[in-house]
């Protein structure tokens, strides 16, 4: 058992850490108080590969898998906390892993080089207005008609939309195909959203990862051709969780990405800030909850990349069960989002009224990862049913 990343591992981040710093860290402010990342800072992150790091390199990636797709994850939110650049990037490997796996060859072959250079947009539309968490209540239907595919619903609090519209690109959806067979008459598509007839697409506010736009899509009798169509007719659900368990494995790299900032963060100012003529530092107060919060951020940064660790494995060995994979992806996604919001939060309270100013820049972090908190891939709550599932069985669980 060896716990240490490779050399050519290590290479690789401090190549993304150093391109991170110089070309995302600069712009966190704007990006959050504009609300966009700039189309040169994306247009770097395709040239330095970053979208590509999870696609193979006949689509024009170089097919590291998800333990450098991770450490990218975690590079990207230590340079912008408010997750709005990890999230663009996060959906773009999990997603795109997914449409190269089971997308046809047509599709693959028309959607991911631009994805990789990162020219247009690749998300993920899930979430509708009756239900995220619960598929059985969604509304999106995909019906076969003549020659083509036709779509119709809606879709809510999908990450993109304005990205989508503005550089071209397109969903991983989900939609019914069976309604009567429940979960099992779900089938995935990619639904390409710019300038299409019949889609109309709106935008939302968020609490946080304010440079990465939210909104909602409504879709009306819209024609797509056959190929793309994402893996077999009503098998959609079993693709789109192998599609969340990558997505969330990200996830929670970048969660720990942020929290790694905020704290190392929280460590300067400790050292060098003086309260009744000694650094806060010497406070044993201080000193127990660092060792706390340092040892539930490795704890949560392990879960991690014992997920990441185990994707790899099982997509080039076959080496681990599906279940495995869920139960393992399930504990780092309920644990990383909930360490580094506390830790977050620890830190602003250490830096006293400062924390509190924007200027400070953690409370970009607070509102960003709380997002994964709430439900965004995945409610905590869901991951919770997954674990115990996995743990007892599907006859001991609802």
């Amino acid at each position: 058992m060896d716990f240490s990343f490779t050399e050519e591992e290590q290479l690789f981040r401090k190549t993304v850490r150093d391109f991170c710093e110089k070309r995302i860290e600069p712009s966190a402010n704007e990006i959050d108080e504009k609300g966009e990342i700039p189309r040169e800072i994306l247009n770097d992150m395709g040239g330095m590969g970053l979208f590509g790091i999870t696609i193979s390199k006949e689509h024009g990636g170089s097919g590291q898998g998800f333990v450098k797709a991770a450490m990218a994850a975690e590079e990207i939110a230590r340079a912008d906390v408010s997750m709005a650049a990890a999230v663009y990037y996060l959906v773009e490997a999990g997603w795109g892993f997914l449409l190269e796996r089971y997308g046809s060859r047509q599709a693959k072959e028309a959607i991911l080089p631009d994805v990789v250079r990162g020219k247009t947009f690749l998300g993920i539309a899930s979430t509708e207005a009756t239900g995220g968490s619960d598929i059985s209540s969604f509304s999106t239907r995909m019906e076969e008609k003549e020659d083509a595919l036709v779509v119709n619903g809606a879709k809510a609090y999908i990450s993109g939309v304005r990205e989508a519209a503005m550089y071209g690109g397109g969903y991983v959806t989900i939609v019914k195909t069976d309604p009567e067979l429940g979960h099992k008459g779900l089938s995935l598509c990619y639904l390409p959203v710019k300038d299409k007839e019949g889609i109309t697409m709106s935008t939302s506010r968020q609490m946080g990862r304010e440079g990465i736009s939210n909104g909602f899509i409504r879709i009306e009798n819209v024609k797509i051709p056959w190929h793309y169509l994402i893996g077999e007719w009503n098998k959609g659900f079993y693709y789109a969780m192998e599609g969340f368990n990558c997505a969330r494995t990200l996830v929670s790299a970048a969660c720990i990405g942020a929290a790694d900032k905020a704290l190392g963060s929280g460590i300067e100012y400790i050292r060098r800030r003086k309260v009744f003529s000694s650094p806060l530092a010497k406070f044993e107060g201080i000193q127990f909850q660092l060792a706390e919060d340092y040892t539930r951020l490795e704890s949560a940064r392990l879960l991690v990349y014992k997920a990441a660790w185990m994707l790899d494995r099982m997509y080039s060995e076959q080496r681990f069960s599906h279940q495995e994979i869920n139960k393992a992806v399930a504990a780092a996604k309920l644990t990383a989002p909930t360490v580094a919001f506390d830790i977050i939060k620890n830190m602003m309270m250490w830096h006293g009224a400062y924390g509190y100013t924007r200027e400070a820049g953690l409370e970009r972090g607070l509102r960003g990862v709380a997002s994964y908190i709430v439900g965004a891939e995945g409610a905590q709550n869901i991951m919770r049913l997954i674990i115990s599932r996995e743990i007892l069985g599907k006859e001991f669980t609802a």
